[in-house]
C-alpha cells in the first residue's frame, strides 16, 4: 500500500495540475443539461454512500442541475458498476465507489459484464478511510492476540462487505498472519455487515472507519485495532494491527468517482475541478476528518496510475488466497 506521505504528494500534485487545467464554472455548466446521477453500487449507509450524499448538494449548486444519489446494490457492487459502464459517456452518470474493491473485481470474478480498465475512466479520488477491526461487545476479547486465541477455540463469524472485497481480503491477510479462524459471512455492503455485527449474527468485522467509528463511539461495537501504519489522532488509544503483531499491515477503503470511458476530456476536467473543490472545502473536510477519513484528491492521470497499481497488488493477494467467483 502506498504510504500516506505518497498520498499527500499525489494530492499536492493534483492541486498543481488542477490550477492549470481546471475548467471555469461556466464551462462546467455548459455540458450539464439534465440531472446528474451518482450511482453508489452498495446499499445506503456505507462509506461510499455517506460521501456521495455529502457532495451531492454542493455539486448540484456548482452544475446548476439536480444531482441525486442512486443506490444500486447487487453482485458485490458489480450491478451498479455495470450500469455506469454502459451509460452514455456525457458526464450525467457517475460512479462513486470503493476504488480498491473495483481494482480487485477483475481478479476475483472469472466472468464480468464490464472491464473496469476499459469501460470506466477515473475523475478523482475523494477520501481514504483505514479499516477498523471491531467485534460485538459480548465477545470476550480486547486485543488482537486475545481475539485470535478465542477464534481457535470457538469459530467466529466474520462479516465481510462482499466476497473478494478489500475488507474480506484484509481479514484473510490477518487470518493467515496470525493463525486465526474466521467463518466469512458475505453481505451486500458495509452497512448490512455492520448491522448484523451489531445484532450479534456476526462477531467480527473489518470495515472502513468512516462508516464504523460512530457505532464504536455509541458502544454498539467494540474496537480491537485500526489498519493504519500509525495510530489515528481521532482514536489515540486504539492500537494498530501492526502493533499487535502483524508488522507493517495496512489496509483501507478508497472512495473515488468514475465516469463511462469516452467521456470528453473537458467534462472530466470540469468534474475533477468541482469535485476537488467540494471535497477540500472546510465544511466537507471537517465532516470527513471527524469520522476518521482523510481527504485525498488526484488528477485523472494520477487516478489511472493508482488504479493500475492497486489492480496489480491485489491480484497477487487474490491468487495467494485462492478467492474466485463465477
Amino acid at each position: 500500500m502506498q504510504s500516506l506521505s505518497r498520498r499527500r504528494l499525489l494530492g499536492g500534485a493534483g492541486a498543481a495540475v488542477l490550477a492549470s487545467v481546471a475548467a471555469p464554472l461556466a464551462q462546467a455548466q455548459s455540458w450539464a443539461s439534465k440531472p446528474v446521477r451518482i450511482i453508489v453500487p452498495y446499499p445506503p449507509g456505507g462509506s461510499s454512500d455517506i460521501i456521495a450524499r455529502l457532495i451531492s448538494q454542493p455539486l448540484s449548486e456548482a452544475l446548476g442541475q439536480t444531482v441525486f444519489v442512486e443506490n444500486r446494490a447487487g453482485a458485490n457492487g458489480n450491478l451498479g458498476t455495470d450500469a455506469v459502464a454502459k451509460s452514455p459517456a456525457d458526464g450525467h452518470t457517475l460512479l462513486l465507489c470503493d476504488v480498491g474493491a473495483l481494482a480487485i473485481t477483475g481478479s476475483v470474478y472469472t466472468k464480468l459484464a464490464f472491464d473496469p480498465s476499459r469501460d470506466l475512466a477515473g475523475i478523482t479520488m475523494l477520501a481514504y478511510s483505514p479499516h477498523m477491526l471491531v467485534v460485538h461487545p459480548s465477545v470476550p476479547a480486547n486485543t488482537l492476540p486475545e481475539l485470535v486465541a478465542l477464534s481457535k477455540k470457538t469459530l467466529l463469524n466474520f462479516a465481510v462487505t462482499a466476497i473478494g472485497s478489500a475488507p474480506h481480503l484484509a481479514g484473510v491477510a490477518v487470518e493467515r498472519a496470525t493463525g486465526a479462524r474466521w467463518q466469512y459471512i458475505p453481505y451486500k455492503g458495509g452497512s448490512q455487515a455492520i448491522q448484523d455485527t451489531i445484532g450479534g449474527q456476526a462477531q467480527v468485522l473489518m470495515n472502513g472507519m468512516l462508516a464504523t467509528l460512530p457505532h464504536v463511539q455509541s458502544g454498539k461495537l467494540k474496537a480491537i485495532a485500526v489498519s493504519k501504519h500509525s495510530r489515528m489522532a481521532l482514536t489515540p488509544n486504539l492500537p494498530t494491527i501492526s502493533e499487535m503483531g502483524v508488522v507493517g499491515f495496512e489496509s483501507g477503503t478508497w472512495q473515488g468517482v468514475l465516469t463511462p470511458a469516452g467521456t470528453p476530456p473537458r467534462i472530466v476536467q470540469a468534474l475533477n475541478a468541482e469535485l476537488v473543490r467540494i471535497i477540500r472545502s472546510p465544511e466537507v473536510r471537517a465532516r470527513l476528518t471527524g469520522q476518521g477519513a482523510e481527504v485525498v484528491t488526484m488528477t485523472p492521470a494520477e487516478f489511472s496510475q493508482f488504479f493500475n497499481t492497486e489492480r496489480t497488488r491485489w491480484a497477487k493477494v487474490v491468487a495467494e488466497a485462492g478467492v474466485r467467483l463465477d
